[in-house]
């Protein structure tokens, strides 16, 4: 089958099969085509205040409908200002295809304004990088649509030239066979794997991003209970299992003081089960927590282990969920954990963060989840109160708190937030943010207006960067450059065209959050708490 159409319409009609029914970014001259192309296959492109932006509110879509994210940016600056969000891309294993004009290479030759190789701009933070030809105009969108997606997800950058989108041609359409997932379904390695469940008395699970990708959760909730395996997450895997489930015990790598809990906890097991456990996620005080060689590790990821952070005694490259279900078939479940262990950690957990301060960053979280219905979905900034709200924000289903996790970039939770709330307009949507980070995309506030929905924007407003000014002290230095202005934020929100609240205690938290709710507008929420407001919680 051919067909004659513009090369822009071959790489928006790949797209558009890929699940892909939204774009975002800002346009210029060079992308007009692209733009144009996107529409006319079913893809609607809206308009962001920042690429930067643009990218989070992309992918914010992607972990609703898990199709690829898709970000526009123009040649030179709008490129470059994707730059970041590209790398978070890349590192928190989300499929995005970015999408930038550029110079004909003819015209390039002796014109140099905004000439820039935007290929090696890109090419060390996603997994490819193309320059679309017409003639591969197919060939090229479907290699970006299946490297994008395939294995550990990740970016992939198509550079299009002005003059190559326009070209008419006629290409003949071609697909590589889907990769089927690789399952041990037979072997030494499986039949080993078998034993050692059947034998364990202490077996202990950690699930990542991988089995967020498989799908894996009720794959994991069977097994932990057939097995009585307590879970451990990452906090990207929060949910995996509903985390008021007996034998959840939520996110971790990122508190001291929750992993001063869990990693004793994890000492005393015979058996490591890492599903999906990609430890990108991870603190240095996760390097190497266990020797394969004394205690029975089996990893199942979806690629090979090139990180070192730890090591297995089994491997297994496969697919998290299939594989549990292979490895647990055919073997008994029985008594683990006898006694009170499980529960002993789900204690010392829920004592180490209590939700029973009159004001502060706890109360905060604390009143957002009990006045949220259960489905709420969360989005999270960097930042101290990231720390706390992963151990304190209870998810029942996989993303339900959505966060820049191995990155760790700021000013990502604002337009997450939008993105999620395009696809989930029913659902509420909160996002989280410090003052710092709300300020680095205050603007972005205007395309929450202009989508719509009632997203609720809550700023912990202490006029300092907590964490950064937290790590100082400890380290016996003066505080530099981490104090600013305190900023009037609910003024902000009223100005944008939302709802602002002030609030200092739990009574107006509460009122605000009941307002919010029922409004048809977005809201922004500005808790103020004090300065060093997070010591001792962390």
């Amino acid at each position: 089958m051919s067909m004659n159409l513009r090369a822009a319409d071959y790489v928006a009609r790949r797209l558009y099969e890929a699940g892909c029914r939204h774009a975002f970014g800002m346009p210029g001259g060079e992308v007009l085509t692209i733009v144009d192309a996107l529409v006319k296959a079913g893809i609607k492109f809206i308009l962001c205040k920042h690429e930067n932006n643009a990218g989070f509110i992309a992918e914010g879509v992607h972990h609703r409908n898990g199709a690829p994210a898709i970000l526009v940016a123009t040649v030179g600056p709008g490129a470059v200002n994707g730059v970041n969000v590209v790398a978070n891309a890349h590192q928190d294993r989300v499929p995005m295809i970015v999408l930038t004009g550029c110079v004909d290479e003819d015209e390039a030759q002796t014109y140099t304004h905004q000439v820039l190789d935007h290929q090696a701009v890109f090419r060390d933070i996603t997994k490819a990088t193309y320059r679309l030809t017409a003639d591969s105009a197919d060939i090229i969108a479907d290699k970006a649509v299946s490297v994008a997606t395939e294995g550990r997800a990740g970016p992939v950058h198509i550079d299009v030239p002005i003059g190559v989108a326009d070209k008419v041609t006629e290409v003949k359409r071609r697909r590589r066979p889907v990769a089927m997932p690789v399952v041990p379904s037979s072997g030494p390695d499986l039949d080993m794997a078998r034993r050692w469940l059947s034998t364990s008395e202490r077996p202990v699970m950690i699930a990542g991003l991988d089995a967020v990708a498989d799908g894996a959760g009720a794959e994991i909730l069977a097994f932990c209970t057939k097995f009585n395996v307590p879970l451990i997450t990452t906090y990207k895997g929060k949910g995996l299992i509903p985390e008021d489930h007996p034998l959840a015990l939520g996110g971790a790598g990122l508190s001291p003081k929750a992993d001063g809990i869990l990693l004793p906890f994890i000492e005393q097991a015979d058996l490591i089960i890492c599903a999906g456990y990609d430890p990108i996620e991870m603190r240095t005080g996760w390097r190497e927590i266990w020797d394969p060689a004394l205690v029975n590790v089996i990893d199942i990821a979806s690629v090979p282990n090139t990180h070192y952070m730890h090591q297995a005694t089994l491997n297994m490259v496969a697919n998290t969920r299939e594989t549990l279900a292979v490895l647990g078939s055919d073997v008994q479940g029985r008594p683990t954990w006898t006694g009170q262990a499980i529960a002993a950690v789900k204690i010392q957990l829920a004592l180490a963060f209590p939700t029973d301060e009159e004001w502060g960053p706890a109360a905060v979280i604390d009143e957002c989840r009990k006045s949220l219905p259960r489905d709420a979905l969360a989005t999270a900034d960097s930042g101290a109160h990231r720390i706390l709200l992963s151990q304190m924000w209870d998810c029942y289903e996989p993303r339900g708190l959505i966060q820049s996790s191995a990155l760790c970039t700021m000013g990502c939770a604002v337009p997450m937030a939008i993105g999620e709330k395009i696809v989930e307009p029913d659902r509420q949507v909160i996002s989280f943010s410090g003052d710092a980070g709300m300020l680095m995309v205050a603007g972005e506030l205007s395309t929450a207006a202009e989508l719509g929905g009632n997203t609720i924007f809550l700023v912990f407003v202490d006029a300092s960067l907590s964490l950064i000014d937290l790590k100082q002290r400890q380290r016996q230095m003066h505080t530099n450059g981490v104090e600013f202005g305190l900023h009037d934020f609910a003024t902000i929100g009223r100005a944008f065209g939302g709802n602002g609240f002030d609030v200092a205690t739990r009574a107006e938290l509460q009122q605000a959050l009941n307002a919010a709710q029922s409004s048809d507008r977005f809201s922004v929420i500005a808790a103020r708490i004090e300065q060093h407001a997070y010591d001792g919680r962390l």
